[in-house]
């Protein structure tokens, strides 16, 4: 039944991925893509990827959801059809395509266990992440201890993505406030959307709370969790409006949760280095290692969610304080 399952799922991804492509409106390629994401989150469940299907249902089809809709009141509603430069386009997606057809034939099966990857350091993971850590969660031990670095880079990646796009949408002149936020801005007058938003609001901001912090012993972490908190906070923007959201959450404070989550990581990995340790090496922080691991872990998990919420946020505002005429809309 998996298999067929899995193999049902294949099947829709092609189709909706056609479906996209086709497509020349495009609300109906946003809401294409939104379920091309929410397929794919299933077929990572599928492939025991819980972690990873997690982060696609909220940032893929949460978040860029909103964002490219917030990104649709700046452009027109249908595609501009060029057929200038198709043929070279076809060419190149047919060869990509071919290459990765052939790949794959050299690929392991499934949960082989004599695969490369499970003859390498798979072993030692799966053998000493509860000696060394004190908790199960292996795909944890993993992104925020033993492959600490590379995960650093990730946040570093986030801090800069956000730092570029606001760069390029909330460039203003003036030394006025940046937002004239109208009031009658959201879904206040349907009634539906209203009482099942706020049914769901406080639940989605819970749910990220637990992600973040049970990450040691189920799937989530800092980035699942950040992605699922800043889904309910924009969810209660378009309920509420711009104006209520950013007094929940003010700009200044996304911009000191992106910066002060990404300076947490790294200064964890300096107080480490501090304490006669390695960069992020977490076991000298207290006497005992594991425990010492277990809190370094928190801690920068936590710097993680703080990054990843803020980024999505100071995004999603600057999406949507730009008025149709490419400019941030102003007060007086």
């Amino acid at each position: 039944m998996t298999i067929l399952f899995a193999l049902f799922l294949l099947t829709m991804l092609v189709v909706v991925a056609v479906a996209i492509v086709q497509t020349a409106n495009l609300f109906v390629a946003v809401m294409l893509t939104s379920i091309f994401s929410l397929l794919m989150a299933a077929n990572f469940f599928i492939l025991d990827a819980a972690d990873v299907a997690l982060t696609e249902a909220a940032v893929g089809a949460g978040v860029t959801t909103v964002i490219f809709l917030s990104a649709l009141a700046l452009t027109a509603t249908r595609e501009q059809k060029s057929r200038a430069g198709r043929g070279v386009a076809l060419i190149v997606v047919s060869l990509t395509s071919l290459l990765i057809i052939y790949a794959t034939f050299d690929q392991p099966r499934l949960g082989d266990p004599n695969a490369p990857v499970h003859q390498h350091v798979a072993p030692f993971y799966l053998e000493q992440t509860e000696t060394l850590m004190g908790f199960p969660n292996v795909v944890t031990a993993v992104l925020s201890s033993f492959r600490g670095y590379d995960t650093l880079g990730e946040v570093f990646v986030v801090f800069v993505a956000c730092i570029g796009v606001l760069f390029i949408l909330d460039a203003r002149t003036g030394s006025g406030p940046a937002y004239a936020l109208r009031e009658k801005v959201g879904l206040k007058h349907h009634l539906m959307p209203q009482v099942v938003g706020r049914l769901l609001v406080p639940f989605i901001v819970l749910f990220g709370f637990y992600v973040q912090f049970h990450g040691e012993y189920s799937p989530g972490g800092g980035f699942q969790a950040g992605a699922i908190v800043a889904t309910a906070i924009m969810l209660y923007a378009l309920l509420e409006g711009e104006e209520a959201a950013l007094r929940a959450v003010p700009k200044a404070t996304q911009l000191a949760m992106v910066v002060g989550g990404s300076l947490l990581f790294g200064l964890v990995g300096v107080v480490c280095m501090l304490m006669g340790g390695n960069f992020l090496d977490y076991g000298v922080l207290l006497a005992d290692p594991v425990s010492a691991r277990q809190t370094g872990i928190i801690i920068i998990e936590a710097g993680v969610g703080m990054t990843v919420c803020g980024a999505l946020l100071s995004i999603f505002h600057a999406f949507a304080a730009r008025k149709p005429g490419g400019r941030t809309v102003e007060s007086n």
